[in-house]
């Protein structure tokens, strides 16, 4: 496994967590602005974060 695979990995969790965490944030609040601004934040965030991953993850060939 190379170094951009394992780059790609670990932004792809990092983007699952900002996800979920934005998430919890929209469950869990009220709407105030503040938390509305967090939650887009996080989900944006975290959306990019996953993108990127994964896509380095598929561009990214196997070297033997």
């Amino acid at each position: 496994m190379n170094l951009k695979r394992t780059f790609g990995a670990i932004l792809t969790v990092l983007g699952i967590a900002g996800l979920i965490y934005a998430a919890y944030v929209f469950a869990a609040t009220s709407t105030s602005e503040q938390n509305v601004k967090m939650t887009i934040v996080y989900g944006v965030l975290g959306l990019i974060f996953f993108i990127s991953g994964i896509g380095l993850v598929k561009r990214t060939k196997d070297e033997s």
